[in-house]
């Protein structure tokens, strides 16, 4: 099976993928979506709700979909639903046993359990370098689409579906994220007289290495280790160091706002 996500600015034009992508032969079991849901639409579904203090979005959602989707109704187009806050992206609604495949959980109805945490679940999902984009594309929003598909030619016409569809890709939603955030760090940089023009790329480099899933949290110190690994070849200079230290506040400001 091959994971294929897309993010789509509406839950409407989630819903009318999910539709074509059933058309290529693809069970509903393996089709999910998450999208931001309101505390009112939540109640008014009637679906489970669970709200959770981790930051981690992956054990948010294992404990709602592992917990709820099996008896949960409200279902859009036949998908049982579950509810749940996270801190840091706000109420979300999970469609379907997939729904939680956003952070690699398989649903119990393809007859594996549903993960404890994002850590333990991203082998068959999204790499754990990329959960903080799609993380923010639903803090703005946006409805994200899930569906595991045989590799091969269904996994191929299933790509094209979500393209065709007008799903955002990576690099866009990388560039939309860094573009949001690129005038605020520049400021922030250059309070002690750095360049940060010069410094940028290292810096960025380091912002985002400490939203990798497995390092939120973690000082540089803890972690020198596997950077050095991660990122052989490269100079893991001030700027990169800097950078990491940052991602890490942005993270913690974000959960703390929300």
């Amino acid at each position: 099976m091959q994971a294929i996500t897309g993010v789509f600015k509406s839950r409407d034009e989630a819903d009318k993928t999910a539709n074509e992508l059933r058309s290529l032969g693809i069970a509903e079991k393996r089709i999910g979506i998450v999208t931001p849901g309101s505390t009112a639409e939540r109640l008014e579904a009637g679906v489970p709700v669970t709200d959770t203090e981790d930051p981690g979005m992956g054990r948010a959602m294992g404990a709602a979909v592992g917990g709820a989707m099996g008896a949960a109704g409200g279902a859009t187009a036949g998908l049982a639903v579950a509810s749940l806050a996270v801190p840091g992206i706000g109420p979300l609604l999970a469609f379907g046993m997939v729904g939680a495949g956003l952070l690699g959980i398989v649903g119990a109805a393809a007859g594996a359990a549903v993960g404890d945490s994002v850590e333990e679940g991203l082998g068959e999902g999204i790499p754990h370098e990329d959960v903080y984009l799609y993380e923010d594309a639903l803090r703005h929003g946006h409805s994200v689409l899930i569906v595991y598909a045989e590799e091969g030619e269904q996994a191929d016409k299933a790509a094209d579906v979500m393209q065709n569809a007008g799903a955002l890709d990576l690099d866009t939603l990388r560039e939309n994220w860094w573009q949001e955030l690129r005038e605020g760090e520049r400021a922030h940089y250059q309070r002690d007289d750095r360049d940060f023009d010069r410094d940028e790329e290292s810096y960025r480099r380091g912002y985002e290495a400490s939203l990798h899933t497995q390092r939120r949290g973690k000082a540089y110190s803890e972690v020198e280790d596997d950077l050095a690994t991660a990122y052989a070849g490269t100079v893991l200079d001030r700027p990169f160091q800097d950078g990491y230290e940052r991602g890490q506040s942005y993270r913690r400001k974000e959960v703390e706002n929300r």
